[in-house]
Protein backbone atom coordinates (compact mmCIF):
# COMPACT_ATOMS: atom_id res chain seq x y z
CA UNK A 1 0.00 0.00 0.00
CA UNK A 2 1.44 3.70 -0.80
CA UNK A 3 1.89 5.70 1.38
CA UNK A 4 1.50 8.56 -1.12
CA UNK A 5 -1.07 8.44 -4.04
CA UNK A 6 -1.16 10.69 -6.72
CA UNK A 7 -3.55 9.85 -9.60
CA UNK A 8 -3.83 12.24 -12.67
CA UNK A 9 -2.86 15.51 -11.40
CA UNK A 10 -2.86 18.46 -13.14
CA UNK A 11 -2.57 21.79 -12.47
CA UNK A 12 -4.01 24.99 -14.60
CA UNK A 13 -3.03 28.89 -13.81
CA UNK A 14 -5.17 30.38 -16.19
CA UNK A 15 -4.55 29.00 -19.79
CA UNK A 16 -1.38 27.98 -18.50
CA UNK A 17 -0.79 23.75 -17.92
CA UNK A 18 1.65 23.40 -15.39
CA UNK A 19 1.02 19.69 -14.51
CA UNK A 20 -0.66 17.20 -16.71
CA UNK A 21 -1.70 13.99 -15.64
CA UNK A 22 0.87 13.01 -12.82
CA UNK A 23 0.53 9.57 -11.20
CA UNK A 24 3.01 8.14 -8.71
CA UNK A 25 2.62 5.68 -5.93
CA UNK A 26 5.25 6.26 -3.23
CA UNK A 27 6.06 3.27 -1.13
CA UNK A 28 6.47 3.68 2.94
CA UNK A 29 10.11 4.05 3.32
CA UNK A 30 11.45 4.75 -0.11
CA UNK A 31 13.71 7.83 -1.33
CA UNK A 32 11.71 9.04 -4.71
CA UNK A 33 13.08 11.68 -6.85
CA UNK A 34 10.99 13.73 -9.24
CA UNK A 35 13.40 15.53 -12.02
CA UNK A 36 13.41 17.99 -14.96
CA UNK A 37 14.44 20.66 -17.02
CA UNK A 38 13.91 24.06 -14.80
CA UNK A 39 9.97 25.02 -15.54
CA UNK A 40 9.25 21.41 -15.59
CA UNK A 41 6.13 21.65 -13.00
CA UNK A 42 8.17 19.87 -10.21
CA UNK A 43 7.62 22.71 -7.68
CA UNK A 44 4.25 22.98 -8.27
CA UNK A 45 3.53 19.38 -8.25
CA UNK A 46 5.23 19.66 -4.40
CA UNK A 47 2.69 22.43 -4.18
CA UNK A 48 -0.30 20.35 -4.34
CA UNK A 49 0.66 17.59 -2.63
CA UNK A 50 1.19 19.87 0.71
CA UNK A 51 -1.89 22.21 0.23
CA UNK A 52 -0.47 25.38 -1.40
CA UNK A 53 -2.54 24.82 -4.31
CA UNK A 54 -5.92 22.82 -4.57
CA UNK A 55 -5.47 20.39 -7.69
CA UNK A 56 -7.53 21.30 -10.87
CA UNK A 57 -7.61 17.69 -11.61
CA UNK A 58 -7.13 14.59 -10.03
CA UNK A 59 -6.94 13.33 -6.48
CA UNK A 60 -4.20 13.14 -3.84
CA UNK A 61 -4.22 10.14 -0.90
CA UNK A 62 -1.88 10.16 1.83
CA UNK A 63 -2.08 7.40 4.10
CA UNK A 64 -5.17 5.67 3.28
CA UNK A 65 -6.89 9.30 2.88
CA UNK A 66 -7.88 11.16 0.36
CA UNK A 67 -6.25 14.89 0.69
CA UNK A 68 -6.45 17.07 -2.07
CA UNK A 69 -8.09 20.34 -0.96
CA UNK A 70 -6.80 20.21 2.35
CA UNK A 71 -5.42 22.95 4.24
CA UNK A 72 -1.02 22.86 4.63
CA UNK A 73 -1.89 22.63 8.37
CA UNK A 74 -4.10 19.82 8.40
CA UNK A 75 -1.55 18.09 6.14
CA UNK A 76 1.27 18.81 8.43
CA UNK A 77 -0.89 17.39 10.92
CA UNK A 78 -1.16 14.10 9.27
CA UNK A 79 2.37 13.70 9.03
CA UNK A 80 3.86 15.51 5.16
CA UNK A 81 6.21 18.12 5.81
CA UNK A 82 8.96 19.98 3.38
CA UNK A 83 11.93 21.89 2.99
CA UNK A 84 11.82 24.50 0.00
CA UNK A 85 14.15 25.33 -2.51
CA UNK A 86 14.63 29.41 -1.47
CA UNK A 87 15.30 29.06 2.32
CA UNK A 88 11.78 30.26 4.45
CA UNK A 89 13.09 30.24 8.22
CA UNK A 90 11.31 32.53 10.75
CA UNK A 91 13.11 35.78 10.27
CA UNK A 92 14.07 36.98 13.78
CA UNK A 93 13.83 33.84 15.41
CA UNK A 94 17.09 31.81 16.86
CA UNK A 95 18.16 28.86 15.46
CA UNK A 96 16.48 26.88 18.77
CA UNK A 97 13.22 28.82 17.80
CA UNK A 98 12.70 28.17 14.66
CA UNK A 99 12.61 24.10 15.49
CA UNK A 100 10.99 24.62 18.91
CA UNK A 101 7.74 26.49 17.04
CA UNK A 102 7.50 23.97 14.71
CA UNK A 103 7.28 21.12 17.30
CA UNK A 104 4.42 22.95 18.97
CA UNK A 105 2.53 20.82 16.50
CA UNK A 106 2.69 17.69 18.96
CA UNK A 107 2.81 19.76 21.68
CA UNK A 108 -0.11 17.90 23.49
CA UNK A 109 -1.50 20.51 25.21
CA UNK A 110 -4.23 23.26 24.39
CA UNK A 111 -4.94 26.98 23.95
CA UNK A 112 -6.06 27.07 27.82
CA UNK A 113 -3.23 25.03 29.52
CA UNK A 114 -0.95 27.69 27.36
CA UNK A 115 -2.55 30.30 29.01
CA UNK A 116 -2.79 29.25 32.50
CA UNK A 117 0.92 27.24 32.41
CA UNK A 118 -0.72 24.62 34.01
CA UNK A 119 1.29 21.02 34.74
CA UNK A 120 0.51 19.97 31.45
CA UNK A 121 1.53 22.82 30.00
CA UNK A 122 4.83 22.73 31.60
CA UNK A 123 5.27 19.40 30.66
CA UNK A 124 4.34 19.87 27.30
CA UNK A 125 7.29 22.04 27.05
CA UNK A 126 9.70 20.31 28.31
CA UNK A 127 9.19 17.56 25.72
CA UNK A 128 9.11 19.96 23.03
CA UNK A 129 12.21 21.82 24.14
CA UNK A 130 13.93 18.38 24.72
CA UNK A 131 13.35 17.38 20.70
CA UNK A 132 14.08 20.60 19.58
CA UNK A 133 17.87 20.15 21.25
CA UNK A 134 18.23 16.88 20.20
CA UNK A 135 17.20 17.46 16.72
CA UNK A 136 19.62 20.34 16.73
CA UNK A 137 22.52 18.16 18.12
CA UNK A 138 21.39 15.92 15.23
CA UNK A 139 22.00 18.40 12.83
CA UNK A 140 25.09 19.71 14.31
CA UNK A 141 23.43 22.70 15.35
CA UNK A 142 23.76 23.06 19.08
CA UNK A 143 26.12 25.39 19.55
CA UNK A 144 24.00 28.14 17.88
CA UNK A 145 20.81 27.74 19.24
CA UNK A 146 20.85 31.16 20.46
CA UNK A 147 21.92 32.62 17.02
CA UNK A 148 19.55 33.96 14.57
CA UNK A 149 18.64 31.51 11.82
CA UNK A 150 18.72 34.00 9.66
CA UNK A 151 22.54 34.55 10.09
CA UNK A 152 23.46 31.16 9.50
CA UNK A 153 26.01 30.25 6.93
CA UNK A 154 24.01 28.67 3.78
CA UNK A 155 24.59 25.02 4.23
CA UNK A 156 23.59 25.52 7.77
CA UNK A 157 20.30 27.05 7.09
CA UNK A 158 19.56 24.12 5.14
CA UNK A 159 20.04 21.69 7.93
CA UNK A 160 17.89 24.10 9.98
CA UNK A 161 15.33 23.58 7.95
CA UNK A 162 15.50 20.52 7.86
CA UNK A 163 15.35 19.97 11.60
CA UNK A 164 12.37 21.98 11.87
CA UNK A 165 10.32 20.22 9.07
CA UNK A 166 11.67 16.58 11.07
CA UNK A 167 9.80 18.52 14.37
CA UNK A 168 6.56 17.93 13.43
CA UNK A 169 7.37 14.19 13.71
CA UNK A 170 6.55 13.48 9.48
CA UNK A 171 5.65 10.37 7.77
CA UNK A 172 6.29 11.97 4.88
CA UNK A 173 9.48 14.39 4.00
CA UNK A 174 9.22 16.35 0.66
CA UNK A 175 12.77 18.23 -0.13
CA UNK A 176 12.92 20.67 -2.47
CA UNK A 177 16.42 20.89 -4.34
CA UNK A 178 18.26 20.26 -0.98
CA UNK A 179 21.85 20.09 -2.27
CA UNK A 180 21.38 23.09 -4.06
CA UNK A 181 24.30 25.68 -2.66
CA UNK A 182 26.30 23.21 -1.35
CA UNK A 183 30.16 21.68 -2.63
CA UNK A 184 30.77 18.53 -3.80
CA UNK A 185 31.98 17.62 -0.51
CA UNK A 186 29.04 18.90 1.34
CA UNK A 187 26.80 17.37 -1.42
CA UNK A 188 28.24 13.57 -0.26
CA UNK A 189 27.44 14.20 3.47
CA UNK A 190 24.12 15.38 2.71
CA UNK A 191 23.33 12.11 0.43
CA UNK A 192 24.41 9.98 3.50
CA UNK A 193 22.74 11.89 5.76
CA UNK A 194 19.32 11.83 3.79
CA UNK A 195 19.64 7.68 4.21
CA UNK A 196 20.16 8.04 7.89
CA UNK A 197 17.47 10.12 8.25
CA UNK A 198 15.21 7.67 6.53
CA UNK A 199 16.31 5.26 8.30
CA UNK A 200 16.59 6.38 11.88
CA UNK A 201 13.09 8.57 11.72
CA UNK A 202 10.96 5.72 9.38
CA UNK A 203 10.29 8.62 6.66
CA UNK A 204 9.30 7.97 3.24
CA UNK A 205 11.37 11.03 1.22
CA UNK A 206 10.74 12.45 -1.93
CA UNK A 207 13.13 14.89 -3.45
CA UNK A 208 13.58 17.46 -6.04
CA UNK A 209 16.98 17.91 -7.13
CA UNK A 210 18.88 19.13 -10.40
CA UNK A 211 22.35 17.14 -9.30
CA UNK A 212 22.23 13.75 -11.31
CA UNK A 213 24.81 12.25 -9.03
CA UNK A 214 22.64 13.22 -5.65
CA UNK A 215 19.43 11.94 -7.16
CA UNK A 216 20.79 8.79 -9.29
CA UNK A 217 22.88 8.06 -5.64
CA UNK A 218 20.40 8.29 -3.18
CA UNK A 219 17.30 7.55 -5.21
CA UNK A 220 14.94 4.00 -5.54
CA UNK A 221 13.10 5.31 -7.97
CA UNK A 222 12.42 8.99 -10.03
CA UNK A 223 9.88 10.39 -11.82
CA UNK A 224 11.06 12.75 -15.11
CA UNK A 225 8.86 16.08 -15.76
CA UNK A 226 9.10 17.94 -19.22
CA UNK A 227 6.90 20.91 -19.40
CA UNK A 228 4.35 19.67 -16.86
CA UNK A 229 4.12 16.28 -18.32
CA UNK A 230 5.53 12.72 -17.15
CA UNK A 231 7.83 11.35 -19.56
CA UNK A 232 9.37 8.73 -17.28
CA UNK A 233 9.09 6.81 -14.11
CA UNK A 234 11.68 4.04 -12.88
CA UNK A 235 15.01 3.11 -11.63
CA UNK A 236 17.51 5.27 -11.90
CA UNK A 237 19.63 2.50 -14.63
CA UNK A 238 15.91 2.53 -16.03
CA UNK A 239 15.95 7.01 -16.10
CA UNK A 240 19.39 7.34 -17.29
CA UNK A 241 18.91 5.39 -20.42
CA UNK A 242 15.82 6.59 -21.34
CA UNK A 243 15.51 8.29 -24.43
CA UNK A 244 12.74 10.90 -24.49
CA UNK A 245 14.92 11.70 -20.55
CA UNK A 246 18.05 12.39 -22.88
CA UNK A 247 15.84 14.74 -25.11
CA UNK A 248 14.51 16.65 -22.30
CA UNK A 249 17.81 17.59 -20.92
CA UNK A 250 20.16 17.48 -24.06
CA UNK A 251 17.99 18.41 -27.13
CA UNK A 252 17.05 16.68 -30.30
Amino acid sequence: MALLSLRGISQRFGGLLAVSEVSLDVEPGSIVGVIGPNGAGKTTLFNCITGVYDPTEGEIWFDEHRVDGLRTSELARRGVARTFQNIRLFRGCTVFDNVRIAGHLHAGYGLLAALTQVPAWRRGEQRVADRTMALLDRFGLAAQRDELGTSLPYGDQRRLEMARALATEPKLLLLDEPAAGMNPTEKVELMGQIRRLRDDFDLTILLIEHDMKVVMGICERILVLDHGEPIALGTPPEVRADPAVIRAYLGE
